[in-house]
């Protein structure tokens, strides 16, 4: 018997061990796929403040002035004084833009559903690309619009009167307060106005004024970027790059980015501050204006005395993350003794990053994200099937770099901008890596970037409630319990909750007022310019030396092989103030000379009323004015009417 049992022993002891294991095995593993996805999806980022935007995030103390590359999240609010503007990137060829006291919140974040919410104000949509199944809602006081494909969209609010306008093709949903579904044609202005049950119209788009020739002007420039060439295509401020730093190609780690002007004695992650964001729990918020992309992606390698941004291969889907450092606890530095300190590091090539953010199970476990490089552990290079055990990974290859690791006192953490709060004596030699969830606590000062006042909204602006298809997006019952108790609660009117749109009961288009009810008509416009040759081939060959240079010729002889024949005159069929003005440059409209202009028909009026109407309160824009520069200065969007009409 004890023969025939050795044998099987060994086998059934394996089993044992086998199962034993598996859990663990399992529970090492990372997140499937689609949980990567759901776990890094990229916030909407605030890429652009010109003048005075203020930022409010529920929690904080009060409005606080805007910072550049903030990532938003569901009920944050942003409001620009009468000369401010603000810009926020919702996908890799879509923008949001606001401008001139304008109050627009973020309401609500899903994969397929962005939701914002504007009390008062201008607010463009600028959606070049939009993908399959997405859907984008505009909330008003007076209507909820819904957007699912791509265009150029504008809505002006006041308390009075929404205007919201499609171009570029693009098309949207309108539900008013009272639950009925319309549908807004390409180039169309529709126009709601009084309460609770608004009136609604459908007017001629307007012609665009300066505030759209700005938008279109700087999303072509953004969309423009070299760096695209090195980055996946969703990661956002690639342009940024292009601007503050230049491109080169090192032998290890590829293309890499390495930036301009800094300071020096510079690091990665010291030159900004940590917030607490309500989904991805302590979140970088860099003061460089390219300061978006090396932060939330790729890694940072140390290379010839130069820090250099290595974005690494490129990916199909990149994951977002809240930072890419590896932290350590109080042993290795110096400091006053009892007093708890935070460190961290800038992840090198391939080394993963052990999250402090997310769900019970992801936290502490190493991630690569959308990381399609190498990896690395305690520098020993690894395949994709190793299971890694976060006791292992004890060495950062970028802490022997000088100053590299960056400590603050705990207190200071996340309260104050890294440069005020630094400690410089590290002893790298003991340093140990935090496993696990970082044990910071946030307070009132943790919501927001800047610790400064900033201009409130008037109070009857924000508590002006919208429409919506949706209630406001709620935060995370663990992330809530976090937060102290001591921090201000942060009241949004609860919005009118209308019934989603039904394609089905949608009705086709709004008709438009009676023809005849209205005397504004759009000016005609001008013919495209044509291109008209000045000279025959027969004339320019006879004008010609055998050099190709232009010989003398008596000046009657050159007018006549340089003008061409007067263009025979056409029936003008508008009101006397459209007949067309002589041309400036005297070509078609100017008569040959010698010759008499040939007589004009008398212009008779035409029966009826103007039938391509504006809007009644639509003053139109001023003489064009060029777009300001993609990131520079201006000293507002549009002329003083464009801005005056939004409060008419």
């Amino acid at each position: 018997m004890m023969t025939y049992a050795r044998p099987l022993m060994a086998p059934l002891l394996a089993l044992v061990l086998l199962l034993g294991t598996a859990p663990r095995a399992r529970a090492a593993t990372s997140p499937s796929e689609g949980e990567a996805q759901a776990i890094g999806r990229t916030p909407p980022r605030l890429s652009y403040i010109n003048g005075e935007v203020s930022f409010l995030r529920p929690g904080a103390q009060d409005w606080s002035p805007a910072q550049a590359n903030t990532p938003l999240a569901p009920g944050d609010e942003l409001y620009t004084s009468t000369q401010g503007d603000l810009e926020m990137q919702v996908g890799t060829r879509a923008f949001v833009r606001a401008w001139g006291d304008t109050q627009l919140g973020l309401a609500n974040q899903e994969p397929d559903f962005l939701q914002f919410r504007v009390t008062n104000g201008h607010v463009s949509l600028d959606l070049r690309s939009l993908d399959p199944g997405r859907t984008v809602e505009l909330d008003t006081p007076h209507a909820a619009f819904t957007i699912d494909h791509p265009g150029y969209y504008r809505a002006d609010v006041t308390q009075e009167r929404t205007s919201f306008i499609t171009r570029r093709a693009g098309q949207a949903t309108m539900t008013s307060a009272g639950g009925q579904a319309v549908a807004i044609a390409p180039t169309e202005e529709v126009v709601l106005q009084g309460t609770p049950t608004p009136t609604v119209q459908s007017y001629v788009a307007p012609e665009l004024d300066t505030w759209d020739q700005w938008n279109y002007a700087r999303t072509d420039h953004l969309l423009e970027a070299v760096s695209a060439r090195y980055v996946p295509s969703d990661v956002y401020g690639v342009d940024d790059l292009d601007q503050h730093g230049s491109w080169r190609v090192v032998q290890a780690y590829g293309p890499v980015w390495v930036p301009e002007t800094i300071p020096v004695g510079w690091v990665p992650y010291s030159t900004g501050r940590w917030i607490w964001d309500p989904y991805y729990g302590w979140t970088w918020v860099d003061l460089a204006p390219w300061g978006w992309a090396p932060y939330h992606y790729g890694r940072w390698v140390f290379v010839d005395g130069f820090w250099a941004w290595a974005p690494g291969p490129v990916v199909v889907r990149p994951a977002y993350a809240p930072a890419l450092v590896g932290f350590f606890g109080a042993p290795g530095i110096r400091a006053t003794v009892g007093a708890p300190v935070v460190s961290w590091v800038a992840l090198g090539w391939g080394e993963p990053v052990v999250p402090w953010w997310g769900r019970a199970g992801f936290i502490g476990r190493p991630w690569w994200g959308g990381w399609g490089g190498p990896r690395v552990v305690n520098n020993v290079v690894i395949n994709r099937t190793t299971v890694v055990n976060v006791n292992n990974i004890t060495v950062y290859r970028n802490v022997t770099v000088q100053n590299a690791v960056v400590a603050v006192r705990q207190e200071h953490f996340g309260a104050r901008p890294i440069q005020e709060a630094r400690i410089n004596q590290v002893d790298v030699h003991r340093l140990e890596p935090v496993r696990g969830p970082l044990r910071v606590a946030p307070s009132a000062s943790s919501f927001v970037a800047a610790s400064a006042h900033a201009a409130r909204p008037p109070e009857a602006m924000a508590a002006r409630p919208v429409v919506a298809t949706r209630p406001l997006a709620g935060r995370p019952l663990e992330q809530r319990r976090e937060v102290q108790r001591t921090a201000p609660v942060v009241s949004t009117p609860a919005p009118r909750i209308v019934s989603a749109p039904n394609p089905a009961r949608t009705t086709p288009v709004l008709s438009r007022p009676p023809f005849g009810s209205s005397q504004v008509e759009r000016p005609r416009r001008p013919l495209p310019p044509r291109l008209e040759t000045t000279q025959r081939p027969e004339a320019t060959a006879a004008v010609r030396g055998s050099a190709g240079r232009p010989e003398a010729q008596p000046p009657a002889q050159r007018e006549r092989v340089e003008r061409p024949q007067p263009t025979p005159p056409v029936e003008q069929r508008g009101p006397a103030s459209s007949v067309a003005q002589p041309r400036s440059d005297g070509n078609a409209s100017a008569p040959a000379a010698g010759r008499s202009e040939a007589p004009r028909p008398s212009m008779r009026p035409l029966p009826g009323e103007p039938a391509n109407r504006l809007f009644p309160g639509r003053a139109e824009a001023g003489p064009r004015q060029e777009p300001g520069s993609a990131g520079g200065q201006h000293a507002g969007p549009g002329p003083a009417s464009s801005r005056e009409r939004g409060q008419r």
